[in-house]
């Protein structure tokens, strides 16, 4: 526990008001406020960001304010009162008051001039118990709970109408808080099998099976945030609890059988790994187990607990009859790791060797099944053995990425679990070390120029010679603010600035080949296409007459498409034939980012007849590969001899299909990348943390008349008047939204009719990763009437069809005093149909503290993210939600199983769900942003929930 720590308001925001009335004394001095009938009435206001408190939960709080002069010696009533927050736009009579902190009965800064002395004091405001309206400490917990997104406070005379109790403060007001570190959910969650060290957290959809009937489970604890140097690392309890099947399947009812708390006594800090051991359990049930932290405080004679919402279940089913764990031994070219030597060997898609044998304890084992453990859970394969108890060479163990693995091998009998499934035993666990992946053969991040500047992209690949790539015909090229890694970054722009397409034929281009078309590769870009009237090429590798391969837009199939010709076809000689991996879905978003992978697979040997292309979009493959020989039986896997290009592709010997809009992040690697490496390129990672680029931003804090503007911030020129985006306004519905209000800076929505929004539709390519976030304002009293099950928008992208939101932030009431923050996805079929959601609930119920003030809601969707989906197979895309800068841990499904892309009209204030259109909001809107690119916890702290408004 850490005591007075302070936050101070420098630094943070800190306003003065005066509102003229006449002439007087009052307003002659910065740092007060004063009360004088017929000059001024003034008011202080002091706001704090949430930084320094983020994640802690606060046991008592004090703010201090400075008091340099009093209008004389006779004390008078200072009132502490929480308000909305303060802007640049904020004017007389200031934000709306909403709760009172406290109040004291003060006189300071009259010096000798008072008996006995009355010098300049700080003047302390803390709860009294004895008084139920002083809340300071309630509320700077759900301030440090990110239940609001700044604090602000205000000082005032208690009675505005008497002269006499002016008073002046400095503005260094502080804010003292006493706190505990918030418990955090445990991480590494999960069970034993059997006697070894080692545990696993497995899906229902897969318990695991543990051979001994007194389990091993561990899980360790945690913080909510880490702490600052220096800090305790707090007092920490693991929580275990297991539950049993009535039916030992995964549909009976489930009843709880165990629980214990380690350690046994006294507390552990943060990061421990804490280990428990059941009691006896029944031979053949079906169990799962979870875990929380607790964590135990101390303070002005008290003392409490606090406990993180559980982790996910862990299932588990025991059966000592099952086959024990197997023996893995390692072929070629990888090695076991050891304590002391881990020798990197092999690399990503390079294939291992390794014999799969049976336990010692074994008789009767007649197949075995593996996978990878960073590998999908649906990649697991299968082999039988020869005869029963015999041992199996495996050669295809394909690594997908660089770095220790671990091989996972269960042994079977092929008799089956009560559930009519094969019954697989312990996994057995062999840890190697996989060398580093050849690096890029070229690799154009167009980071290096700017406006005005060179018009030559370095080519900063690893392998190979360098092939810088220079801008040709210069009307139609140039850089690019619209960048996919932020702020400070740049990206090839292309021919979308000129209206004549005589004109529209700029490109760039490399000195030489960058890549051998006739070996495996990989090649990869993000996009932002602005043109779809016509073929528009990314990437393309020219031969004499034709392109060995072309990544493009086809205007005849309405998709992107990843090509090869069968050979370098003279057009004299007959036409080319082309051999196409195409997108699974048609029109994709125009003015959006996408990344865009194509791979060329020859499998490492010299048989064409297996060689492959295969398309990803936004990470997720399209389709099966598509075999180049069965599709055209004069392919060959030819090499272009030309300049790599970028913009323009090559047909018939003539050059055409110029790209228009924007490219970003090229690559090309001399292999066939694996599904993993390819996510990973995806997420575009910068120090460790996925790149994200703002891509739309609506600020109501400084708009008027009948649209919520554009915000005008480009981080790139702060003296920008425009968005750079220029995705243009949210329009204001006829009746029920108004902008202004109290501080002249919010959208006010009554909850029956109002909204804002723009008909042109998506601004994002949602079936990759993305980012949005609004800073909302709930009004208690009109969502109280709403019936239960009202969903409440923030703000929502319709689906195709506008009956259903691709995706929402929203607030439901579900329960007649309970609502809750979500975020969550909708996928439709051709027919309008829900297949599939996606749901992130808030993990507890909007607060007390958290109506009628600014709380920023955030949701992020990462396509990259795997997770099981209910028929057991490994899929990707989950959602999260944040409160404040906190990620939330709820009940619901948060994956989504298939991608799926707005279209229509996205909306603030309300959205669609459940069939039908409207769901109004009840509040406020400041701020709507959405980003490319799934944030990371850090991220939403740093970039929304915590900086400055």
């Amino acid at each position: 526990m850490s005591e007075w720590t302070k936050l101070s308001s420098d630094g943070d925001k800190f306003w003065k008001f005066d509102e003229p009335k006449g002439v007087g004394r009052c307003g002659i001095a910065d740092g007060y406020y004063c009360s004088s009938t017929g000059s001024y009435t003034d008011r202080m206001y002091f706001e704090f960001g949430p930084s320094a408190l983020a994640g802690k939960h606060v046991l008592d709080a004090t703010f201090r304010a400075y008091e340099t002069w009093s209008f004389n010696c006779t004390p008078y009533w200072v009132d502490l009162e929480r308000t909305d927050n303060i802007s640049e736009g904020t004017r007389w009579p200031g934000p709306k008051m909403l709760d009172q902190m406290g109040d004291r009965y003060v006189s300071a800064g009259r010096g000798d001039l008072c008996s006995p002395g009355q010098p300049n004091s700080w003047i302390e405001f803390n709860d009294n118990p004895d008084e139920s309206d002083e809340n300071l400490a309630s509320t700077v917990r759900s301030f440090a709970a990110g239940k609001m997104s700044r604090l602000t406070l205000m000082l005032k005379a208690k009675d505005e109408s008497e002269p006499r109790a002016w008073k002046r403060f400095d503005s260094n007001a502080e804010l003292k808080v006493n706190y505990l570190h918030t418990p955090g959910v445990p991480t590494d969650v999960g069970v034993t099998p059997g006697t070894g060290t080692k545990t696993q957290c497995r899906p229902s959809s897969d318990p695991l099976t543990v051979t001994v009937l007194t389990p091993t489970v561990k899980a360790r604890v945690q913080t909510k945030v880490e702490h600052y140097q220096g800090e305790e690392e707090g007092s920490l309890q693991a929580e275990f609890v297991m539950e049993r099947s009535s039916t030992d399947t995964t549909s009976g009812s489930w009843s709880r059988v165990w629980s214990d708390y380690k350690p046994d006594s006294g507390w552990d800090p943060d990061g421990t790994l804490e280990t428990a051991v059941t009691d006896n359990r029944a031979d053949g049930g079906l169990y799962r187990l979870k875990a929380r932290t607790q964590s135990h405080w101390s303070y002005g004679g008290k003392s409490g607990d606090l406990f993180s919402p559980y982790s996910s279940w862990c299932y588990l089913r025991i059966d000592s009859t099952a086959p024990k764990t197997p023996t893995i031994t390692a072929g070629t070219p990888y090695t076991k790791c050891t304590a002391t030597l881990c020798e990197p060997k092999g690399g990503p898609s390079v294939p291992g060797t390794f014999t799969f044998a049976p336990n010692a304890a074994d008789s009767d084992v007649k197949a075995y099944r593996w996978r990878l453990l960073t590998t999908d859970a649906d990649d697991t394969k299968t082999v039988n053995a020869t005869t029963t108890n015999a041992p199996v060479k495996v050669t295809g163990v394909k690594p997908g990425l660089p770095g220790t693995q671990t091989l996972s091998v269960e042994a079977s009998d092929l008799k089956f679990d009560r559930e009519g499934r094969v019954r697989w035993g312990p996994p057995a666990e062999f840890a190697f070390k996989v060398a580093l992946a050849p690096g890029p053969t070229g690799r154009w991040r167009f980071n290096d120029g700017g406006p005005g500047g060179l018009d030559v992209a370095q080519d900063t690949g690893e392998s190979g010679t360098r092939h810088d790539a220079v801008f040709r015909n210069a009307d139609g090229t140039g850089w690019s603010t619209l960048a996919r890694r932020g702020a400070g970054d740049f990206s090839l722009r292309l021919n979308d600035n000129l209206t004549d397409p005589a004109q529209q034929v700029g490109y760039a281009s490399t000195d030489g080949p960058a890549v051998n078309t006739q070996d495996s590769f990989t090649l990869s870009a993000w996009v932002y296409l602005s043109d779809a009237t016509a073929n528009r090429t990314v990437l393309s590798a020219p031969g004499e007459f034709g392109s060995a391969f072309t990544l493009y837009y086809s205007s005849a199939y309405k998709k992107w498409v990843f090509n090869r010709t069968a050979k370098d076809q003279d057009p004299t000689q007959g036409s080319a034939t082309y051999i196409r991996s195409l997108a699974d879905t048609e029109n994709p978003p125009l003015k959006a980012w996408t990344h865009l992978t194509g791979v060329f697979d020859t499998q490492g040997d010299a048989d064409k007849s297996n060689d492959t292309i295969q398309l990803y979009v936004n990470g997720r493959p399209q389709g099966a590969p598509t075999v180049l020989a069965t599709a055209a039986p004069t392919y060959t896997p030819w090499t272009a001899d030309r300049n790599l290009m970028i913009g323009r592709t090559k047909v018939a010997g003539s050059y055409g299909d110029y790209f228009m809009g924007r490219i970003d992040e090229v690559a090309l690697w001399q292999e066939a990348h694996e599904d993993k490496q390819i996510r990973e390129e995806h997420r575009l990672n910068t120090n460790g943390a996925p790149a994200n680029e703002l891509v739309a931003h609506w600020d109501a804090t400084i708009s008027s008349g009948t649209q919520v503007s554009e915000s005008p911030e480009d981080p790139d020129n702060p003296a920008s008047t425009s968005f750079p985006y220029n995705r243009g306004g949210l329009t204001l519905s006829a009746t029920g939204a108004t902008l202004g209000g109290d501080d002249a800076t919010a959208l006010n929505l009554n909850g029956t009719s109002g909204y804002a929004s723009r008909a042109s539709g998506p601004v994002l390519d949602e079936t990759g990763s993305f980012t949005v976030s609004a800073r909302a304002r709930l009004d208690k009293t009109l969502l109280a009437a709403k019936p239960v099950g009202y969903r409440a928008m923030v703000a929502a992208q319709a689906a195709p069809g506008g009956k259903e939101s691709s995706w929402s932030l929203w607030v439901e009431k579900v329960a007649d005093d309970g609502f809750l923050w979500k975020f969550g996805r909708t996928a439709l079929n051709s027919a309008g149909s829900i297949t599939d959601t996606a749901v992130a609930p808030a993990q507890e119920p909007v607060g007390a503290r958290e109506w009628d003030t600014w709380v920023d809601v955030t949701g992020v969707f990462d396509a990259t993210q795997d997770f099981t989906h209910t028929d057991g197979t490994q899929r990707f895309g989950v959602s999260k939600l944040y409160v404040g800068p906190f990620a939330q841990m709820g009940e619901d499904n948060p994956g989504l199983a298939q991608p799926q892309q707005g279209s229509g009209a996205l909306s603030v204030g309300r959205g669609s769900a459940r069939g039908t259109t409207g769901h109004y909001l009840p509040g406020a809107l400041a701020k709507v942003r959405i980003w490319t690119g799934a944030m990371t916890a850090d991220q939403v702290s740093s970039q929304i929930a915590l900086p400055a408004a």
